[in-house]
């Protein structure tokens, strides 16, 4: 039975790690004037260039090795023929089957899930096409403006992300919010901005009983009853995306309002089904559409090109070389775009929540590390915070940076000085700064030996810092999707090279909980002495103060 580090390619990589660790990227550059060809794979209208990694032919071989022994091949193909690859759960794993299009049947147990999937598709259209037209509008006539989307995890990140990404494509007369915390002061910091004739709330939630979606609802929900006063208005200024119909109808909302989803989408991946209407209702349905479609052509592209030309393939081998060979504990994602802002945030809950894992399918503890720490921030700015860790730090981080050679906003001369910092970067990690280099700036400058000496260590950049590039033509609605897609897949290889489950979250439940008996705790005047002496110390000390 396959376990990563005992099996045959594990220990060549390692015997491989040991024989190439010390070797300087700049070295390989030199050696070698063809790696950026040999390293960097064209799929439509993005550029994946990961030369600038520690890594030489060899290394790619035996990633491809470890791939074949750990049956990776054969488990993209059961993810893409529906078997139950979720094993804690005992569901399938079949997110990419919401970005088939509609005349390509995707058939199991005898059903074509595609006429269910376009099914919700068309009636999302229609109600979009309706809010958009104003033919729905508001309880008092009037149209929509405001669209607000209460959810939280899966049902919040990942529709937020694309809105704001592509929020050039929306008009003028619709804006899109979220909300997700249940801290009071997110939903109240909305609603006193919004004109109650003229806001549409969307509260998603599969289960219609998650609690922080549900205590924000029924506050939205009163919020419109109070200023509409009535409570019909409710079915005006609320749609749902849910399976729970009792529920649903009985929060006031109208059935024909309720958009369906199915438990084979797990939360992370669910922007591309009826959790993505806030995205649809921003952008447009046509769109939403093309959003679907880039996603559907890496789904394409992961299922059928071979393993060493395959983006999210190799972008998952490096992950596995740098984390359990490099001992790498962190992944840098910098978007060189303002319009990815989001999506960083987004990245953290796909790939921590899939993979931080402990256990194999087999529920052995694994005893080696798996998922890094998934963190970043745009370029520049990031540039003018922690880039100086990146660049001269102890930890070896390994960096994405993402970039478009058009800017949707027009602008060429400042996107040049922009994407400049880009290139900038990449090569500064890769390189380093010598300290030959570093005398000869510092005796040009006119500094003495002695001065020399005792700053030149501070200026000396070690270089080697892996980094892959992702340039892409220009930030459209496809090229998003596609986007997303490979960070998506990127997981899954992540997951089989580990043996571990990517699609359960049994982690997020144990907090949840736990806090439900609280709030119990918290409500009486009784001294609190049910928990550990931190936990009733700190909740007897938050009663004190609440009482005054």
């Amino acid at each position: 039975m396959y376990y990563f580090t005992k099996s045959q390619a594990y220990k060549r990589l390692k015997r491989h790690f040991n024989e190439i660790k010390h070797i300087h990227m700049r070295d390989l550059f030199k050696s070698d004037g063809d790696r950026f060809e040999k390293f960097s794979i064209k799929l439509g209208p993005i550029l994946f260039d990961f030369s600038k990694n520690r890594i030489t032919e060899k290394t790619i071989e035996l990633l491809i090795d470890l791939a074949h022994e750990a049956s990776l091949e054969e488990k993209i193909k059961g993810m893409f023929s529906g078997e139950v690859i979720n094993t804690t759960e005992k569901r399938r794993v079949m997110h990419w089957a919401l970005r088939v299009p509609e005349n390509k049947e995707v058939v199991v147990d005898g059903k074509n899930i595609t006429k269910d999937v376009w099914n919700v598709l068309k009636k999302i259209e229609h109600f979009v096409k309706k809010v958009r037209s104003g033919t729905h509008m508001g309880f008092t006539n009037k149209k929509i403006t405001d669209v607000v989307n209460i959810g939280i995890g899966g049902s919040d990140l990942g529709p937020k992300m694309v809105v704001k990404a592509l929020n050039f494509l929306i008009p003028e007369d619709i804006k899109v919010h979220f909300v997700s915390n249940i801290d009071p002061a997110h939903l109240s910091m909305q609603l006193q901005r919004l004109n109650p004739e003229t806001t549409l709330f969307i509260i998603s939630s599969k289960s219609f009983t998650t609690l922080e979606t549900m205590e924000n609802a029924k506050r939205a929900r009163e919020w419109i009853v109070e200023n509409l006063k009535s409570a019909d208005a409710v079915k005006n200024h609320f749609i749902a995306v849910s399976t729970n119909l009792q529920g649903v109808k009985e929060f006031g909302i109208a059935e024909e309002n309720m958009f369906e989803f199915w438990d084979f989408v797990g939360g992370r991946y669910s922007l591309w089904s009826a959790i993505g209407i806030s995205i649809a209702l921003g952008i447009g349905f046509e769109n939403f559409k093309k959003l679907l479609n880039g996603a559907h052509m890496v789904d394409e592209h992961f299922k059928n090109s071979p393993l060493n030309k395959n983006i999210p393939v190799i972008m998952g081998l490096l992950d596995i070389w740098y984390t359990n060979f490099f001992g790498a504990s962190s992944i840098a994602i910098l978007p060189y775009s303002q319009c990815l802002e989001e999506f960083p945030n987004h990245l953290q809950q796909l790939i921590m929540e899939s993979n931080g894992k402990r256990v194999t399918k087999e529920n052995r503890v694994v005893d080696f590390n798996t998922c890094p720490v998934i963190w970043g921030r745009v370029g520049t700015d990031g540039q003018h915070s922690f880039y100086q860790l990146i660049h001269q730090g102890t930890q070896l981080i390994p960096c994405d940076f993402i970039g478009f050679v058009k800017n949707p906003y027009n602008n060429e001369k400042i996107h040049d000085i922009f994407m400049a910092n880009f290139f900038a970067q990449t090569k500064a990690l890769m390189e380093g700064k010598q300290e030959q280099k570093v005398v000869e700036e510092l005796k040009n400058s006119g500094l003495s030996d002695t001065e020399i000496q005792k700053i030149l260590p501070h200026k000396v950049f070690p270089g080697n810092r892996p980094s892959n590039s992702i340039l892409i033509d220009e930030l459209t609605p496809y090229t998003l999707g596609a986007l997303i897609a490979l960070y998506e897949h990127r997981t899954f290889v992540q997951g089989c090279i580990w043996n571990i489950n990517s699609f359960d979250q049994w982690g997020v439940e144990l907090g949840k909980v736990l806090a439900k008996g609280i709030v119990n705790n918290l409500t009486t005047k009784e001294t609190c002495n049910a928990y550990d002496s931190s936990t009733n110390g700190l909740i007897n000390y938050y009663k004190k103060i609440k009482r005054g």
